[in-house]
């Protein structure tokens, strides 16, 4: 089974794995401004470099967020639009629950019956999810709460693992060695791959905005005196 996993809810990134979760190629950007422009040319230099064929994919999985409104949007609309041009199926995923599943290993270590995946939401906020763990190892995070966005200090006190927790450690207590880990899409597909192979069911690709978008649709013109 061959897995395409897209994800611009942070930066850019896109990855192929197989259906056990391993990965064959990938690239990421650490612009988080850029996502349109470097995509659809990066998703085509890795098939074309890992000698691909768009027919030889299994199904496609992309991010959906949180993530700011335009970056979220182009890699979804990007995702949507391969899997009808390739006649393939597409699956979502929540980019904090990526950002969870690589960071359980060391949480189980830690002795962290809970904790909190942060990324940046900009505005001073985070976006955020509470994550709890059991005693078996091979068993991805389960989703105890989230996902929100909102200030730092509003975040209840557990260990926090990615970028958030380190842009604002006064206010999180950042796990050691997650202070600036991102959502990619490697990990987002090793975590697709993951509840496939545990017979979960993976999302739809509704957007998880949880913002308005800044854009706003003109009002009517006022009229003249």
């Amino acid at each position: 089974m061959l897995i395409l996993s897209i994800d611009t809810s942070a930066i850019a990134s896109a990855a192929l794995l197989t259906g056990e979760g391993q990965t064959l190629a990938a690239f990421a950007t650490e612009d988080t401004r850029t996502h349109a422009e470097v995509l659809a040319p990066g998703i085509r230099a890795l098939l074309d470099e890992s000698g691909i064929r768009p027919a030889q994919l299994d199904a496609l999985v992309v991010g959906v967020g949180p993530g700011p409104f335009t970056g979220l949007r182009s890699g979804i609309a990007t995702a949507r639009t391969l899997a009808f041009a390739w006649n393939k199926p597409l699956h979502g995923v929540m980019s904090l629950d990526a950002v969870a599943a690589e960071a359980a290993g060391a949480a189980r270590a830690a002795g962290h019956a809970e904790f909190l995946v942060a990324t940046d939401a900009r505005r001073r906020e985070v976006y955020w999810a509470r994550y709890g763990l059991d005693g078996n190892a091979g068993q991805l995070p389960a989703l105890l709460d989230g996902p929100h966005v909102g200030p730092a200090a509003e975040l209840p006190p557990l260990p926090a693992y990615g970028r958030g927790a380190g842009l604002y450690p006064d206010q999180l207590a950042a796990a050691p060695g997650f202070e600036t880990t991102q959502p990619t899409a490697a990990a987002l597909g090793r975590t697709a791959a993951a509840r496939l192979a545990q017979g979960r069911q993976l999302l739809d690709t509704t957007p998880l905005y949880l913002r308005e978008s800044d854009a706003k649709v003109p009002g009517p013109r006022k009229r003249a005196l």
